[in-house]
């Protein structure tokens, strides 16, 4: 080859090269971490941390205080690590290296608590009565005697302020009117009251008597909360006239009707404010005579009528501040109830509310006759449970992408509190049979009313069509029990595009019609001959069609003339 055909080519060749090199290469950020999700973790259990930043790489891996964890990547901005359970708790420096680009610290970017320090989710403070007893055996009309009742505190902070109140129709409190504060009572001991009784009437007739104990308490933060208790005392008759005592001894072979509550049920559980329930009983009769005419009082009372069943019963002055009676009233009437036999009962009540978490005991009252015709009165106390449950919704917060088989796709799950107050919830986990979950485990931790919670997971589905995704969220309940949430989202998996490979050239590339060559494959067949290769063209040579030749006959002039 001359020199001056070896000029054109090497400028040719300068003009690739700078062509090559002049092309807009993409600026990377720095190496950084801007934050770490979440933040607080607690060492019982697996937890997914997600690291953000700029200028990730795979791989890269993530340390907490020299301690290298098992590091996913997810983008250039994001990171996922596992915490795993049994890590010393304390404040851990987040550090990201980058193999071959270097690594990056976030001071104290995480902090591991032991399980004894995460707050307890609902820690009120809850009065329960341990044990109650008399000074005799049986009270008497004329005789004064002691209650001793031992309170418990079952909750999980302690009660400021307790304050007790005895009161009773049958019963005159002494020495105190009946009010005794105790103060504070934590979780820990119990607290011993004593309150001086003695018979206000005759108690000629009864076997036992009640007295109605009232504990009002509030919590750390102010918030109040009160139960009532009712307690029975066994009697020893006395005669009406002028303190005389009557003979009480019961021969053998006594007639007398006894009903008692041997069971009862809610068709909805738990009971929470705000909702409407049937509550069913089962009475039985234990006595040995019929009962006859039987009207059940939910709340409390008594006969009206003296003894004679057609005046009718007092039934309004019951205790409904948190249940109360929907559709009928609370008085029943349940006909005669034989001797041994068992019937069932109904009351349809409501939960007022504002009624807080706890345990409240309910009276209900049987008002009959028994075969003599004598007014009877049997009163029985049960007890319902009444929760407040967290309201939540989980969903996407956006439409989720296209998600293709073997892929990795983006799941944006969201947990929003509809509730009236904060709810402080567990882990959340993300799980499909259908295929891969990464980053689907977080915990959630405290949300106000009407906050939000995103999730962002990742799923691999393993075929197309519709994949379910079960979301389960624990939590502790008011009673200190774990629940948990579960609902099932569902997206759709589309099966996987293949691009077909374009036949000769680069896609879009132009090709000169004369040689049947592109820009591209001319400048690698000029590389080619700069190194003494092969840059023969693979195109084949147009040749040109032979067309026949026509001879084409020349007349001569004619001679003379002007022509």
């Amino acid at each position: 080859m001359s020199t001056r055909k070896k000029i054109p080519a090497i400028l040719v060749l300068i003009l690739t090269i700078l062509a090559i090199f002049a092309r807009p290469h993409p600026a990377h950020a720095a190496l950084a971490i801007t934050g770490v999700a979440p933040n607080v973790v607690v060492n019982d259990s697996t937890t997914v941390i997600t690291i953000t930043g700029t200028d990730f790489a795979d791989p890269s891996i993530v340390s907490l205080g020299g301690t290298a964890l098992t590091t996913t990547f997810v983008s250039a901005t994001t990171l996922t690590a596992v915490v795993t359970p049994g890590f010393a708790p304390g404040v851990y420096d987040v550090e990201v290296e980058v193999p071959g680009t270097g690594s990056v610290v976030l001071p104290a970017g995480l902090s591991i608590l032991a399980p004894t320090a995460t707050p307890m989710p609902f820690s009120r403070p809850q009065i329960v009565i341990d044990t109650y007893s008399i000074s005799v055996s049986t009270i008497s009309y004329g005789s004064d005697f002691n209650l001793l009742v031992s309170l418990d505190n079952a909750g999980g902070s302690t009660a400021y302020g307790l304050q007790v109140t005895f009161t009773s129709t049958d019963l005159i409190m002494l020495k105190n009117g009946g009010v005794i504060a105790v103060g504070s009572l934590g979780t820990v001991g119990k607290a011993n009251i004593t309150q001086t009784m003695t018979a206000a009437i005759s108690l000629y007739g009864l076997t036992r008597v009640s007295v109605d104990m009232n504990v009002t308490y509030y919590d750390e933060i102010g918030t109040t909360y009160s139960e009532k208790f009712t307690i029975y005392i066994p009697v020893t008759p006395t005669g009406t006239g002028g303190g005389v005592v009557y003979s009480t001894a019961t021969p053998t072979g006594v007639q007398k009707s006894q009903l008692v509550i041997t069971s009862y049920t809610t068709d909805v559980d738990p009971l929470q404010p705000g909702v409407t329930f049937n509550l069913d009983l089962i009475v039985q009769n234990l006595g040995t005579i019929d009962a006859k005419s039987v009207t059940m009082i939910v709340g409390g009372g008594s006969s009206s009528g003296g003894g004679t069943p057609q005046a009718g019963v007092s039934a309004g002055s019951g205790e409904f501040t948190n249940f109360a009676p929907v559709g009928t009233s609370n008085v029943k009437s349940l006909g005669d109830v034989k001797a041994g036999v068992s019937i069932e009962a109904s009351q349809q009540l409501i939960v007022n509310v504002s009624t807080n978490p706890g345990a409240y005991p309910m009276k209900i009252s049987f008002v009959y006759t028994d075969t003599s015709g004598n007014a009877v009165t049997d009163e029985q106390v049960i007890t319902l449970l009444v929760y407040r449950l967290p309201q939540v919704e989980i969903g996407f917060y956006q439409p989720v992408g296209e998600i293709y088989v073997g892929q990795p796709g983006m799941l944006p799950i969201q947990v929003v509190n509809l509730g009236r107050s904060t709810v402080v919830l567990g882990t959340m986990t993300v799980e499909t049979s259908g295929g891969v979950v990464e980053n689907g485990q977080m915990l959630i931790g405290a949300l106000d009313m009407g906050g939000y919670f995103p999730l962002d997971a990742i799923v691999y589905p393993d075929a197309p069509g519709t994949l379910e995704l079960v979301i389960t969220i624990g939590y502790t309940d008011d009673f200190n029990q774990p629940r948990t949430l579960t609902q099932t989202l569902s997206v759709e998996v589309m099966d996987m595009f293949i691009e077909p490979t374009p036949e000769g050239g680069f896609p879009d590339e132009p090709v000169d019609p004369g040689t049947g060559e592109s820009f591209w494959q001319k400048i690698w067949r000029f590389i080619l001959g700069i190194f003494g290769l092969d840059s023969g063209s693979n195109i084949p040579e147009l040749v040109p069609t032979e067309l026949p030749f026509e001879t084409i006959p020349i007349e001569p002039m004619p001679e003379g003339g002007k022509g």
